[in-house]
């Protein structure tokens, strides 16, 4: 049976080919048979992750935190030069220019994703905005947080910064970022789990010289990355922890 290996939701559409490509050199460079899921939602691949469907996972920093004290899961490399920020934005032909002057009863348009959406709600605290004050809805994709901002169905929308960054011009010209976080330790991991963490060190071996190889380089940038940087024991549990400590 082949591996199976998924990746968040929250990657930008662009780049799902890239994906697929970055399987097909996985499966070369292991030599082995590895799948790719992708889902359309958080809940489904959680359910899956749960159920013990998937081996090597491209996952959020929430359910890192999942994956590893959960199911044993672990990080195996990060993305490198990559950090989750996460923005919130609002339609280009709002009054709002600064977190401020965002009043109660807005309308905010957010995603599954709970580290986001946790530090979207803390940037709210200036506005003296929590959930008891404000009108969430929750959205499958940022995708799907830009209609509902350009159609004026939402306020306000919380956004991984990337996931903004990566939305055509055409897009973000009809929005504005109004505020965005300066963490800079969270992150996106790629994580291996039980059953194929004897492949470990050959699957870091291979992300760590990944941009060294040509062809590699060209998924990589299929992929919008850079390359990919070994992570710690030590450096996982520090990021676990800090969504954990936000989240609560």
């Amino acid at each position: 049976m082949p591996f199976n290996f998924t990746v968040s939701p929250d990657f930008a559409p662009d780049h799902m080919s890239g994906w697929f490509y970055f399987n097909t050199w996985l499966q070369r460079k292991l030599g082995t048979d590895i799948h790719l899921e992708l889902y359309d939602g958080f809940d489904s691949q959680r359910a899956d992750i749960r159920a013990g469907k998937i081996d090597l996972i491209y996952a959020n920093p929430y359910d890192a935190s999942m994956l590893v004290r959960e199911m044993g899961f672990k990080a195996v490399a990060r993305p490198a030069g990559k950090r989750d920020e996460a923005v919130i934005v609002v339609p280009a032909d709002s009054a709002v220019q600064q977190v401020e002057d965002l009043a109660e009863g807005i309308r905010i348009a957010t995603t599954a994703d709970p580290d986001v959406h946790t530090i979207g709600m803390i940037m709210l605290e200036p506005a003296d905005l929590d959930a008891g004050n404000t009108e969430q809805r929750e959205y499958d994709s940022y995708i799907l947080i830009a209609k509902a901002l350009m159609r004026g169905q939402a306020d306000a929308g919380f956004f991984l910064k990337q996931g903004y960054d990566e939305l055509s011009d055409l897009i973000k010209k009809q929005m504005r970022v109004i505020v965005s976080s300066q963490i800079s330790v969270v992150h996106h991991a790629l994580l291996v789990g039980p059953s194929m963490q004897d492949r470990f060190g050959e699957l870091s071996e291979a992300l760590i010289s990944m941009k060294e190889d040509e062809k590699g380089l060209g998924v990589l940038e299929s992929m919008g990355l850079q390359g990919w940087e070994s992570m710690s024991v030590e450096q996982t549990e520090f990021m676990i922890d800090l969504i954990d400590t936000l989240i609560d």
